[in-house]
């Protein structure tokens, strides 16, 4: 019966109100015990039998190359457990940046998925319980960073920033590879990841990611898988076959690993099997490891350009590459050692720099508005001469000729009529009182 990836809601960024999941539907299956050390050889040794990945994915032979000595891998997680002997030697530091956990990182965080931490860097660094016996990682001479993070109610801090003080740690701790087995089930993510992400591509840190599975709620690639630069996995069955519910599809995914069937150490030192892409990031983080061993001196653009261009086809592939499902093919860690691989000046993951540049405007500079287009307009007319300022209460030419003179004329003629006129109706009135003789 499988189980699913813890599931809680982001407090992060406008850009990301989502659910976040810890990349993992592990069924509660107990492995058999490994024997003590006095044991017999490690071909007859139940755990190094059960993981498959060692042999069918070159690592086995890689391992007479290297075996990671030399390199950090920061899990940012659950945190990974102080008891079992398989993380004995290999956790040279950490911290957490949940708020609940101790300050080393060692103490696991969440009430569901506390055990997931360990299951992961088991699976990349882990150191077995002898020689030739009990689970060991893929980079078993590799460090660890133990960097605990908590989802939802098991943090007092957003996942937000949480993230971006993990991956800062780690870089100033010295990483020389992250492993991420977490996802937003989003494509986007708050621009605060934007700094954080390049600080660690500009400190030459490899960022392995998992694609998430469909089985937790995630049918396609959500961040951080989905930021350029990152190396994202996605999750094959034991046959190299795609897995319906331990992982998912995107355009982002870089290679292909085993994500059924795993073998994880618990925090209390028991093994378990469990399915995901959450195992998936770790083996290829692992394998990381043991290419930044092998040739340390070589930048992180071309420690991911050796795990692409050596990965092989999957049986299950219709292209090669095919870019949906498995990416540049298997991982194999072989080749990815020991082959010849031409040198890159760029990451063919892509680059988060020109994606801020572009989608962020973060580094247009504030340009100056462009002029309006230039008309012509024709010359006015010259303007005539402005007449004497005169005052108001006093007449001038035209009111004098066409106002005062005709109104005194009139005015004069009224009067001279109305004076005969007075004087005639005097006389009449004289001449109707004299006598009458």
């Amino acid at each position: 019966m499988t189980r699913r990836g813890i599931a809680a809601v982001a407090a992060a960024a406008a850009s990301v109100a989502a659910a976040l999941t810890l990349v993992a539907a592990a069924p509660a299956t107990a492995v058999p015990t490994a024997p003590t050390p006095t044991a017999p050889a490690a071909e007859e040794d139940p755990v190094r039998a059960a993981e498959y990945w060692l042999a069918d994915y070159g690592i086995e032979t890689a391992w007479q190359t290297t075996r990671g000595a030399g390199v950090t891998i920061a899990v940012i997680d659950t945190g990974i457990a102080k008891g079992p002997v398989e993380f004995t030697g290999a956790v040279v530091g950490g911290t957490d940046v949940s708020g609940v956990g101790s300050g080393d990182g060692r103490t696991p965080v969440g009430a569901i998925d506390a055990d997931h931490g360990s299951w992961v860097a088991s699976l990349a660094a882990g150191r077995g319980t002898g020689p030739d016996t009990g689970m060991i990682g893929v980079a078993p001479e590799a460090d660890l960073l133990s960097v605990s993070v908590g989802f939802g109610s098991a943090a007092t801090r957003s996942f937000t920033d949480q993230i971006a003080e993990a991956i800062r740690w780690s870089v100033d701790h010295g990483a020389d590879v992250i492993n991420m087995s977490l996802t937003t089930n989003v494509p986007d993510w708050p621009e605060s990841w934007d700094d954080a992400f390049l600080y660690a591509f500009e400190n030459d840190v490899v960022i392995v990611v998992a694609a998430g599975n469909r089985a937790s709620g995630t049918t396609g690639v959500g961040a951080p898988a989905t930021i350029p630069g990152v190396l994202t996995v996605a999750g094959v069955d034991p046959q190299g076959r795609a897995s319906v519910d331990a992982s998912t599809q995107g355009i982002t995914i870089g290679v292909a690993a085993p994500s059924e069937k795993l073998i994880g150490v618990s925090r209390d030192g028991r093994l378990v099997e469990w399915d995901g892409t959450s195992g998936a990031a770790p083996i290829v983080a692992g394998i990381v490891a043991l290419v930044r061993s092998a040739h340390p001196d070589l930048d992180a653009n071309n420690v991911i350009n050796r795990i692409l261009e050596t990965a092989r086809p999957a049986p299950g592939a219709t292209t090669a590459p095919d870019p949906l499902l498995y990416g540049q093919g298997l991982v194999d860690a072989a080749a990815a050692v020991s082959a010849s691989v031409p040198a890159v000046t760029e990451n063919p993951m892509g680059s988060l720099a020109e994606w801020v540049r572009v989608y962020r405007r973060a580094d247009n500079p504030s340009l100056p508005p462009e002029p309006a287009p230039t008309v012509e307009v024709p010359p006015l007319p010259r303007a005539e001469p402005a007449a004497p300022a005169e005052s108001p209460l006093l007449p001038d030419r035209t009111t004098l000729l066409y106002g005062t003179l005709p109104l005194s004329v009139l005015t004069a003629a009224a009067i001279l009529v109305a004076l005969g006129v007075t004087a005639a109706v005097r006389r009449i009135r004289l001449a109707s009182r004299a006598p009458s003789r």
